[in-house]
Protein backbone atom coordinates (compact mmCIF):
# COMPACT_ATOMS: atom_id res chain seq x y z
CA UNK A 1 0.00 0.00 0.00
CA UNK A 2 1.47 3.31 -0.66
CA UNK A 3 1.67 6.64 1.13
CA UNK A 4 1.08 9.96 -0.22
CA UNK A 5 2.44 12.57 1.96
CA UNK A 6 1.17 16.42 1.53
CA UNK A 7 5.12 18.14 0.87
CA UNK A 8 5.20 21.41 2.68
CA UNK A 9 6.81 24.25 0.94
CA UNK A 10 8.64 27.35 1.41
CA UNK A 11 7.27 30.14 -0.97
CA UNK A 12 8.93 33.47 -1.31
CA UNK A 13 7.71 37.20 -2.10
CA UNK A 14 9.77 40.02 -3.08
CA UNK A 15 8.30 43.59 -3.62
CA UNK A 16 10.26 46.87 -4.65
CA UNK A 17 8.53 50.37 -5.08
CA UNK A 18 9.96 51.29 -8.41
CA UNK A 19 11.62 50.10 -10.96
CA UNK A 20 14.39 52.18 -10.27
CA UNK A 21 15.07 49.35 -7.23
CA UNK A 22 16.44 45.76 -7.56
CA UNK A 23 14.56 43.15 -6.07
CA UNK A 24 18.15 41.61 -5.59
CA UNK A 25 18.66 41.66 -1.90
CA UNK A 26 14.96 40.52 -1.64
CA UNK A 27 15.35 38.01 -3.53
CA UNK A 28 18.55 36.78 -1.69
CA UNK A 29 16.97 36.35 1.33
CA UNK A 30 14.18 33.72 0.37
CA UNK A 31 16.56 32.16 -1.63
CA UNK A 32 19.19 31.45 1.39
CA UNK A 33 15.99 30.91 3.51
CA UNK A 34 15.18 27.44 0.69
CA UNK A 35 12.38 29.29 -0.72
CA UNK A 36 11.46 26.73 -3.74
CA UNK A 37 10.05 29.52 -5.71
CA UNK A 38 10.46 33.27 -5.15
CA UNK A 39 7.48 35.78 -6.62
CA UNK A 40 8.16 39.13 -7.85
CA UNK A 41 6.53 42.35 -8.29
CA UNK A 42 7.38 46.23 -8.42
CA UNK A 43 4.28 48.11 -7.36
CA UNK A 44 4.55 50.95 -4.63
CA UNK A 45 3.49 50.27 -1.64
CA UNK A 46 -0.39 51.98 -1.65
CA UNK A 47 -1.03 50.30 -4.71
CA UNK A 48 -3.87 47.59 -4.01
CA UNK A 49 -2.96 45.75 -7.03
CA UNK A 50 -0.81 43.30 -6.44
CA UNK A 51 -1.10 40.29 -9.34
CA UNK A 52 2.05 38.23 -8.50
CA UNK A 53 1.05 38.20 -4.08
CA UNK A 54 -2.23 37.16 -5.48
CA UNK A 55 -1.02 34.50 -7.31
CA UNK A 56 1.07 33.46 -4.40
CA UNK A 57 -1.76 33.28 -2.25
CA UNK A 58 -3.81 31.04 -4.65
CA UNK A 59 -0.55 28.27 -4.81
CA UNK A 60 -0.21 28.57 -0.88
CA UNK A 61 -1.57 25.43 0.80
CA UNK A 62 -2.48 24.94 4.65
CA UNK A 63 1.46 23.79 6.06
CA UNK A 64 3.65 25.96 3.28
CA UNK A 65 5.27 28.78 5.07
CA UNK A 66 5.82 32.32 3.25
CA UNK A 67 9.09 33.57 3.33
CA UNK A 68 9.61 37.70 3.03
CA UNK A 69 12.81 39.87 3.10
CA UNK A 70 11.20 42.14 5.65
CA UNK A 71 7.58 42.95 6.85
CA UNK A 72 7.06 45.89 4.84
CA UNK A 73 7.34 43.96 1.75
CA UNK A 74 4.15 42.43 2.61
CA UNK A 75 1.40 45.25 3.77
CA UNK A 76 0.77 48.12 2.25
CA UNK A 77 0.20 49.60 5.42
CA UNK A 78 -0.23 48.01 9.22
CA UNK A 79 -3.88 46.79 9.19
CA UNK A 80 -3.13 45.34 5.90
CA UNK A 81 -0.45 43.19 7.23
CA UNK A 82 -2.47 42.50 10.07
CA UNK A 83 -4.99 41.27 8.00
CA UNK A 84 -2.46 39.22 5.66
CA UNK A 85 -1.17 37.63 8.61
CA UNK A 86 -4.25 36.68 10.53
CA UNK A 87 -5.58 35.22 7.08
CA UNK A 88 -2.26 33.02 6.77
CA UNK A 89 -2.78 31.48 9.86
CA UNK A 90 -6.68 30.49 9.45
CA UNK A 91 -5.14 28.74 6.33
CA UNK A 92 -2.77 26.85 8.51
CA UNK A 93 0.37 28.86 6.78
CA UNK A 94 3.63 29.64 8.39
CA UNK A 95 4.89 32.94 7.99
CA UNK A 96 8.38 33.79 8.35
CA UNK A 97 10.14 37.04 7.93
CA UNK A 98 14.35 37.19 7.53
CA UNK A 99 15.10 40.42 8.80
CA UNK A 100 13.20 40.98 11.83
CA UNK A 101 13.92 37.06 12.67
CA UNK A 102 10.14 36.13 13.11
CA UNK A 103 9.35 32.16 12.15
CA UNK A 104 5.77 31.24 13.34
CA UNK A 105 6.71 27.74 12.41
CA UNK A 106 9.27 27.23 14.90
CA UNK A 107 9.34 28.83 18.03
CA UNK A 108 6.86 29.54 21.07
CA UNK A 109 7.92 33.29 19.99
CA UNK A 110 6.83 32.90 16.60
CA UNK A 111 3.12 31.59 17.60
CA UNK A 112 3.31 34.72 19.84
CA UNK A 113 3.78 37.03 16.82
CA UNK A 114 0.69 35.49 15.42
CA UNK A 115 -1.08 36.01 18.63
CA UNK A 116 -0.21 39.36 19.22
CA UNK A 117 -0.69 40.24 15.09
CA UNK A 118 -4.23 39.18 16.27
CA UNK A 119 -4.71 41.18 19.02
CA UNK A 120 -3.05 44.09 16.81
CA UNK A 121 -6.20 43.45 14.23
CA UNK A 122 -8.68 43.57 16.91
CA UNK A 123 -7.66 46.37 18.27
CA UNK A 124 -7.62 48.43 15.10
CA UNK A 125 -11.16 47.48 14.27
CA UNK A 126 -12.52 48.45 17.45
CA UNK A 127 -10.35 52.11 17.13
CA UNK A 128 -11.96 52.19 13.73
CA UNK A 129 -15.28 51.64 15.23
CA UNK A 130 -14.98 53.64 18.22
CA UNK A 131 -13.92 56.52 15.64
CA UNK A 132 -16.38 56.17 13.64
CA UNK A 133 -19.33 56.06 16.11
CA UNK A 134 -17.58 59.39 17.95
CA UNK A 135 -17.71 61.28 14.65
CA UNK A 136 -21.34 60.09 14.29
CA UNK A 137 -22.33 61.41 17.60
CA UNK A 138 -20.43 64.59 17.20
CA UNK A 139 -22.06 65.25 13.45
CA UNK A 140 -25.34 64.33 14.88
CA UNK A 141 -24.71 67.25 18.12
CA UNK A 142 -24.18 69.51 15.58
CA UNK A 143 -27.79 68.75 13.30
CA UNK A 144 -26.18 66.63 10.95
CA UNK A 145 -28.16 63.52 10.44
CA UNK A 146 -26.77 61.38 7.73
CA UNK A 147 -28.03 59.46 4.99
CA UNK A 148 -29.25 60.32 2.09
CA UNK A 149 -31.55 63.82 2.11
CA UNK A 150 -35.29 62.79 1.89
CA UNK A 151 -36.63 63.21 -1.52
CA UNK A 152 -40.06 64.00 -0.16
CA UNK A 153 -39.60 67.76 1.88
CA UNK A 154 -42.52 69.09 4.14
CA UNK A 155 -42.89 71.64 0.93
CA UNK A 156 -43.24 68.92 -1.61
CA UNK A 157 -45.72 66.82 0.34
CA UNK A 158 -48.13 69.64 0.63
CA UNK A 159 -47.69 70.48 -3.00
CA UNK A 160 -48.98 66.49 -3.30
CA UNK A 161 -51.66 67.05 -0.72
CA UNK A 162 -52.84 70.10 -2.77
CA UNK A 163 -52.78 68.10 -6.20
CA UNK A 164 -54.29 65.27 -4.86
CA UNK A 165 -57.13 67.36 -3.39
CA UNK A 166 -57.63 68.91 -6.98
CA UNK A 167 -58.00 65.39 -8.67
CA UNK A 168 -54.90 64.49 -10.00
CA UNK A 169 -54.01 60.91 -9.87
CA UNK A 170 -50.62 59.60 -7.72
CA UNK A 171 -49.39 58.51 -10.84
CA UNK A 172 -49.13 61.75 -12.25
CA UNK A 173 -48.44 63.88 -8.92
CA UNK A 174 -45.46 61.22 -8.40
CA UNK A 175 -44.26 62.48 -11.66
CA UNK A 176 -44.38 66.31 -11.82
CA UNK A 177 -42.54 66.01 -8.11
CA UNK A 178 -39.52 63.52 -9.50
CA UNK A 179 -40.78 61.14 -6.71
CA UNK A 180 -41.09 57.01 -7.30
CA UNK A 181 -44.82 56.33 -6.34
CA UNK A 182 -44.22 54.01 -3.72
CA UNK A 183 -42.15 57.16 -1.95
CA UNK A 184 -45.44 59.35 -3.08
CA UNK A 185 -47.81 56.94 -1.20
CA UNK A 186 -46.12 56.16 1.79
CA UNK A 187 -46.28 60.35 2.40
CA UNK A 188 -49.69 60.82 1.78
CA UNK A 189 -51.23 57.67 4.28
Amino acid sequence: MEHCELVSELLGYARVSTTDQTLDLQSDAPSAAGCSRIWTETASGATTARPQLDDLFSHLQAGDTLVVWRLDRLGRSLPHLLQVVTDLEDRGIGFRSVTESIDTTTTAGGKLIFSIFGALAEFERNLIRERTSAGLTAARARGRIGGRPPKMTTKKIKQAKLMRDNGMSQTEIAEILGVGRTTLYRHLK
